[in-house]
Formats: C-alpha cells, structure tokens, sequence
C-alpha cells in the first residue's frame, strides 16, 4: 500500500490530519512502525503497560474489556482513519482495553517519545488530537446514558445506525457493515443477550427495516431505525 493510497483513503477523511499537507503526514508516518495484521490478532491487551498508541490504516479494530464477572464487552470498533490507545500512552498508564484485528489491518504505531516528539513538532496534530479525544468520550458518555435510560431495543437500534456511519457501504440492498457482525458481537456491544438482539432483528426484518445473514447485516431503511431509537 503506498503512501498515495493512504492519502486517498483513510488519512484524507481522519479529523486526525485536518489542516495538515501531505508533506507533513509522510513525515509522520516515516517516525511510525507499520504493520500488517490478520483476522483475531490482537494488538494490545488489557492491563498491559500502554507503549504504542496506533492509527488503522485500513481494516478495523474492535476494542473489548472484561467485565468484573468475566464476560467480555466490546467498547467500540475503531475503523480505518483512527487512532487507538492515545490517551492511555501519554497518560503513561496501562491499556484499558483488548485490540483485536476484524479483519485483516495495517497498522502504523508509535511510542510514547515520539508522539511527544510529533505533537511538539506539528501543534496542529495535538490540537486534533485533543478534539479526537474530546469526542470518543462524549461518545461513551452517550452509550453510558443508552445502557441506563433507554430500553434495549432503542439500544439496538443506535448501535446499528452508529456502526453503520462509521462502517457502512452503500449496495443495492441497502446499506452494508462493511464487515463481520455478529449477533453475539452485537448483544455485546449493547450490553444484552444473544436471544433479545435474535428477537429484534428478526421483527425488523419482517418489518423491511434491515436484512440479515450470518455475520452481514444490511440497513434497508435507516430512517426508521432513527425514528425507533429516539421514540420516547
């Protein structure tokens, strides 16, 4: 994958390199570590010593944590064009959570002097960055809000039209997860069952909503989806 390609597809639409040329993203990533990984490696785990903060360049990340019984909760997915474990690296602090690989991933990484480095270099980078950070926790904060106030279904149903904005294509069908979900996957991430997520998308299905398979699941019709999930 060259350097052009990466401009073209991730870098170009990260907030992460707003106002910055591509002069000074080469030189960026010329101080980075790249590397590709296959389906279910895992990058960094929970607990260890935060060394590496890393960008996806393409592929998917899914971030997971162990809940205090032992199950595993899946935090968020970090798609190609964003940045994982920043905040536990300058903070110098353990990983707060497991970096598996979806799919296949190309991953550039740095340790903690030379981001220091590159934030003091390129200003506009850490400003950025601090934007970056700013919006992943009003994210958690809203899924904080979703897993206390809103009935599962509604749960469902925003996670599907998040996970669709951050990953979706647009196909005959509808609008495609542009990768493996499955619904395990998904009660995970919405803190249920198995057999609920079964029983909500089934209904869905029958309503025209969204189409699913094993692992694929299509948004036919997002705006009932959002009409659903702000439903008082």
């Amino acid at each position: 994958m060259t350097d052009r390609n990466l401009f073209s597809d991730a870098i170009t639409q990260a907030h992460l390199f707003s106002g910055l040329g591509e002069e000074e993203v080469s030189r960026i990533f010329g101080l980075g570590r790249r590397s590709v990984y296959p389906s279910g490696a895992t990058i960094f785990r929970e607990g260890d010593p935060a060394v590496m903060c890393c960008l996806v360049l393409a592929g998917r990340l899914k971030l997971t944590k162990l809940h205090e019984e032992g199950k595993e909760i899946i935090v968020r997915y970090v798609p190609a064009g964003e940045l994982a474990a920043a905040a536990a690296l300058f903070a110098e602090k353990k990983y707060p959570v497991t970096a598996q690989v979806v799919d296949q991933a190309e991953i550039i990484g740095w340790d903690h002097e030379t981001m220091k480095d590159i934030l003091l270099t390129h200003p506009r980078l850490a400003v950025n960055m601090m934007r970056v950070v700013i919006e992943r926790l009003e994210e958690l904060q809203s899924r904080h809000l979703e897993l206390h106030a809103e009935r599962v279904e509604q749960r469902i149903a925003r996670a599907l039209l998040r996970i669709m904005e951050q990953s979706g294509r647009k196909t005959e069908e509808g609008i495609l997860i542009d990768f493996r979900l499955s619904r395990r996957e998904l009660a995970d991430y919405t803190g249920t069952t198995l057999y609920t997520v079964s029983r909500t998308l089934s209904s869905w299905e029958k309503q025209g909503w969204i189409a699913s398979g094993r692992e694929r699941i299509v948004i036919i019709d997002p705006h009932a989806l959002m009409l659903f999930a702000e439903k008082d």
